[in-house]
């Protein structure tokens, strides 16, 4: 509506409606409700006077009520509103309360250009050594958060590198990285697959994948399914060891019981690692493999 306010006098309102495309008719109706509020319906009326109350009463709380807080307070007031009504008018204004426990961000979107997504959800190899995952997880202690990234190798389903940190630095992936590497001897044409952190398409990272003859590979933003493996690796070892056995003290506490964790994992009668959320032992064998595209 501003817009045709704007350019009235110019293009007059008939053909800016058909452009936009609104019908005169609205516009019209709209002009004759501002200079005459008292035309405005019953539920406009109350949403005037609701809006600025809702509106105080947030701004009372340093702009932390959200709407079940906010509508309770107003009830406290002595207002009479469904809280539907306040979640509506508090959409409209833009304002929310307050979360409480948000979750540490391990991926953070690079602005880099970013490599193909290579796997396309098949998370297949015909032998050992052709394709590699890595992810990043996050696990609470009392002494804050610590990061875990690793590398798993998805012929065997074995970690091949990993790292322990308090700090979500590029070097908490790189240091995985060029353990992996250290561990196997890496071919042409092996794939590293991850997703789009910014420590995965960091300029160090890159050029450590590039020295080292592996092609990246990376998934969309936001779809967890793009890195699948990796995914039910963070979801096992959070099930079995992490929430199972917590709380935690720190950094060494976790590296200790990680390093338990690939040896029960890894070493065990399959010698295989379960990428999944049933019982270990012959889950996987050298033939079975996850592929999510199908």
């Amino acid at each position: 509506m501003r817009f045709i306010d704007l350019h009235r006098s110019e293009y007059v309102v008939e053909p800016i409606c058909d452009v936009l495309p609104i019908a005169p008719s609205t516009y019209y109706r709209h002009v004759q409700l501002r200079e005459h509020p008292e035309l405005r319906s019953a539920r406009a009326k109350d949403d005037e006077l609701l809006r600025d109350e809702v509106r105080r009463v947030w701004k009372e709380s340093f702009q932390a009520y959200g709407i079940q807080t906010v509508w309770r307070q107003l009830k406290a007031d002595g207002i009479e509103v469904a809280r539907c009504t306040v979640e509506r008018l508090m959409k409209e204004m833009g304002s929310q309360g307050v979360r409480r426990g948000k979750k540490p961000k391990t991926t953070t979107p690079s602005s880099r250009p970013c490599p193909l997504d290579l796997v396309q959800r098949n998370f297949r190899a015909p032998a050992p050594n052709r394709l590699w995952v890595a992810d990043i997880t996050y696990v609470p202690t009392f002494s804050g958060f610590v990061y875990v990234a690793f590398v798993a190798e998805v012929f065997t389903r074995k970690i091949v590198g990993w790292n322990v940190s308090s700090t979500l630095h590029t070097n908490v992936a790189l240091d995985g990285l060029n353990q992996a590497i250290s561990e196997r001897q890496t071919d042409d044409g092996l794939i590293h697959h991850s997703d789009r952190g910014a420590q995965y398409l960091s300029v160090r990272y890159s050029e450590g994948l590039k020295e080292s003859g592996l092609t990246p590979s990376v998934g969309s933003v936001g779809d967890s399914y793009d890195n699948a493996l990796a995914e039910t690796l963070n979801g096992l070892y959070k099930a079995e060891l992490i929430h199972h056995q917590g709380p935690w003290k720190g950094v060494q506490d976790v590296e200790q019981q990680w390093c338990g964790f690939i040896g029960s994992t890894q070493n065990g009668s399959t010698g295989r690692l379960c990428f999944a959320s049933e019982t270990r032992g012959a889950i996987l064998s050298p033939s079975c493999h996850i592929d999510i595209a199908a």
